[in-house]
């Protein structure tokens, strides 16, 4: 499974970096978000494209699982 590392980067970057892996047609992959804005954004995001998501907490960061469908 792909992972996104989007830790330590500014919006709209992560944002950016999800759509990549979306236009590319993943169908699964796991992003690492460690602000509240590119966790909201990104997650928004996968809302909107339809993908499931489920969320871990760690000590400092997110980790969102993502799945087409």
């Amino acid at each position: 499974m792909e992972t996104i590392d989007t830790r330590g980067l500014s919006c709209p970057q992560p944002v950016i970096m999800v759509t990549r892996a979306i236009s590319d047609g993943k169908a699964e992959f796991e992003i690492l978000a460690d602000t509240e804005c590119s966790y909201e954004n990104v997650t928004r995001l996968l809302e909107s494209k339809k993908y499931k998501f489920e969320i871990e907490e760690k000590e400092d960061y997110k980790l969102i699982k993502a799945k087409n469908g």
